[in-house]
């Protein structure tokens, strides 16, 4: 396309250079022959009487010596030649048409395998005739225009081999170009190539690639780098998973063995069903979390919104967990109120996690307190425990799934890790942020959502 649209406007721009060579040479042409022209208008002025066409024709052809190829042909309106250079062969008929037709106007003539480029005119005379009037007579004026045809025939073909020499030459360089612009993609391509799940740290180094090209391999970059974080989360999640399992299944596969090694009574049997079937809560509860997460990682958990007072949702919660506060001796407490645009059952369930967190790692005696706040765009949701401060190399993980501060918990009293995580997506999903802090005995969760 590069060469095709090159040698488009070389050829116009030589079409163009040649018509205006021609065009200068005609216009040359035509500035002699206008000359030659009045020059004998003036001269048949003066013309008085036949015998004074004599003198004319003497003084005309005084007036073209040293003009080679200019030719002079004076016909009357019968046709007949008055006056005519030597090689001035031009068909009369031809001449009074062209003069009638076109006065002034330049013609080419053909003459014994020449070409002329000729003018025409009727002009009138001093003489007069029958009636009185001027009597007029047919003068055409042409150059040979033989060595302007030799000159632009050399010249258009020399325009034309420079034009494909240019064109051809314009295809190399274009694809020297080309091939040297695309170099940094190459390098890029090879880069990407030894991009694999084992090298995902693999980057484009956007310093040495043009400026053209650096927003595209910041993009791959970034590209590089989300992909990264995310196969180390899946990874992270799958070894997480395998593990978490791994007990729960080791303990029924166990527990059945041995359980069928002998006979045992009815009760022994039911014993070992119960303990079975808490083993398979917590697996169903674990599968149903992740399930939750893993639809709301992929933006398939959309909430359904409607208007809700906070203070009332705190309060349904407290009696829910009335009885669970009362038995480890930790006192419930609300504080202020806000409304905000939300799924109840998805709200419920992350403020659900939140205090059964802090209620799990309250000191007795303490408080658990729920504090609300409205901000112009936002609300503030505060859950604090008093209890056991959290490092802060484990606050920034404690939203990971399984993760758990105290490794040694592990058993089903603990949970399935999957809490603050749940939570977490849950306000992702409704357009907020959570965050956590623990300092001077006290650790708070902090919701911020968006009010609308």
């Amino acid at each position: 396309m590069f060469v095709l649209a090159a040698s488009a406007v070389l050829l116009i721009l030589g079409w163009v250079i040649a018509r205006a060579v021609e065009q200068h040479f005609e216009d040359l042409d035509l500035e002699v022959l206008s000359g030659k022209m009045e020059l004998t208008r003036q001269a048949l002025q003066r013309v008085s009487s036949h015998d004074g066409l004599t003198e004319f024709t003497h003084q005309l052809a005084y007036s073209l010596v040293g003009h080679h190829g200019m030719e002079v042909m004076v016909i009357d309106a019968d046709e007949a030649v008055i006056f005519a250079t030597g090689h001035a062969g031009f068909d009369p008929a031809l001449v009074m048409q062209q003069a009638a037709n076109a006065p002034e106007r330049p013609a080419l003539w053909q003459l014994d395998g020449q070409t002329y480029r000729g003018l025409a005119a009727r002009l009138p005379t001093a003489v007069l005739d029958a009636t009185g009037q001027p009597l007029r007579v047919f003068v055409a004026v042409a150059t040979d225009i033989v060595h302007h045809q030799a000159f632009m025939q050399s010249f258009l073909q020399t325009l034309w081999l420079f034009v494909a020499g240019a064109a051809l030459l314009t295809g190399v360089l274009g694809w020297v170009a080309v091939r040297r612009g695309l170099a940094p993609l190459r390098a890029m391509r090879a880069q990407a190539q030894a991009v694999t799940a084992q090298q995902l740290d693999q980057r484009l180094p956007v310093q040495t690639i043009p400026r053209e090209l650096a927003e595209l391999a910041q993009s791959l970059n970034d590209m590089l780098a989300r992909l990264q974080d995310a196969f180390q989360r899946l990874t992270d999640f799958s070894s997480d998973i395998a593990h978490e399992l791994r007990t729960p299944v080791s303990n029924l596969l166990t527990q059945t063995q041995v359980t069928l090694t002998r006979a045992r009574s009815a009760d022994d049997y039911r014993r070992i069903l119960e303990s079975n079937a808490e083993e398979f809560e917590r697996m169903a509860r674990m599968i149903s979390d992740m399930l939750l997460l893993a639809k709301s990682d992929n933006g398939l958990e959309e909430p359904q919104r409607e208007r809700l007072r906070m203070a009332d949702e705190v309060r349904a919660l407290f009696d829910y967990f009335d009885a669970v506060a009362e038995e480890k001796n930790v006192a419930l407490s609300l504080t202020g109120d806000c409304e905000l645009s939300a799924d109840r059952l998805m709200l419920r369930r992350a403020l659900a996690n939140l205090l059964s967190n802090a209620l799990r790692h309250a000191d007795p005696g303490s408080v658990v307190s729920v504090s609300l706040q409205t901000f112009d765009e936002n609300v503030q949701v505060s859950v604090s425990d008093h209890g056991e401060r959290i490092a802060p190399e484990h606050l920034e993980r404690v939203f990971d799934r399984f993760f758990r501060v105290d490794p040694a918990r592990q058993r089903s009293s603990e949970g399935t890790g999957l809490g603050l995580a749940i939570t977490q997506s849950i306000v992702q999903a409704h357009g907020g942020t959570i965050r956590a802090t623990s300092a001077a005995g006290v650790t708070t969760f902090t919701m911020f959502l968006p009010r609308t």
